[in-house]
């Protein structure tokens, strides 16, 4: 039986991910900071920003997952992501704090905690990044430039975890998640318009960035790592002049 540790499970994102995953015939194991209901998997309720300390509770999460795994890890899903939006003059140091250990250092401990399991299984990690990664715009610069390291990151773990693990990323542009509907509650005409900008003439749906985690993570997959999946529709090709 295959095994898949999926964080940021309550997400919409999240949430599509187990549901494929289950679907596909792994267990699997969400993660969440928020107490989350509603998906047919095992989900433990821990904070990921905590792994950067090593205490008794990080110590219990890991057995947790070491007991619910079997013991092998056939696909480490770093999903969970904190999104914060405000001009560079006003980022303080808590908003750092909380980007970076959630997009960045988390999965990297996450990948060094249970590397002994993806290894037993010959697992793969794949790190859901974003197209703010490298193409961005106003007031994203926390958001962007933890993406942005978490492709690196990709990089050099593919580098030093092969050939027994892969390491991937995929790179979704606007995905339709409540989080994104509920940006768009005061403009609703706004999300169609966004959607228009993308030559695919919409914006993703969250089973289209799983299916492409559910790929890289995959046998079929098997000769890729170190890789950068765009999921964006074709926006990431658009010249946007000014005229």
């Amino acid at each position: 039986m295959r095994t898949a540790l999926i964080t940021g499970a309550g997400g919409g994102i999240g949430r599509g991910l187990c549901e494929l995953f289950l679907k596909e015939g792994y267990t699997v194991i969400g993660v969440d900071c928020q107490k989350t209901s509603g998906l047919s998997c095992e989900v433990l309720h821990f904070d990921i920003t905590e792994l950067r300390n090593s205490n008794p509770r990080t110590d219990h999460f890991f057995q947790q997952i070491k007991n619910l795994s079997g013991g092998r890890l056939d696909a480490l899903v770093n999903n969970a992501a904190v999104q914060i939006v405000k001009p560079a003059t006003e980022i303080t140091a808590e908003d750092w704090d909380i980007t970076l250990n959630t997009n960045l250092l988390a999965p990297f401990w996450l990948v060094r905690m249970f590397l002994p399991l993806l290894r037993a299984a010959g697992g793969s990690v794949v790190n859901v990044s974003s197209i703010h990664a490298s193409l961005s715009k106003k007031e994203f610069t926390a958001y962007a430039t933890s993406k942005g390291a978490l492709v690196s990151l990709t990089r050099s773990l593919a580098l030093e975890l092969a050939p027994e693990v892969r390491v991937n990323a995929v790179l979704p542009a606007a995905t339709d998640t409540p989080m994104l509907r509920d940006g768009f509650r005061s403009n609703p005409g706004g999300l169609e318009e966004l959607g228009g900008y993308h030559p695919a003439g919409r914006i993703a749906r969250s089973d289209e960035v799983a299916q492409a985690v559910l790929f890289l993570a995959g046998s079929g997959a098997s000769f890729i790592t170190g890789a950068a999946l765009h999921v964006d529709g074709g926006i990431s090709s658009c010249l946007h002049d000014p005229v």
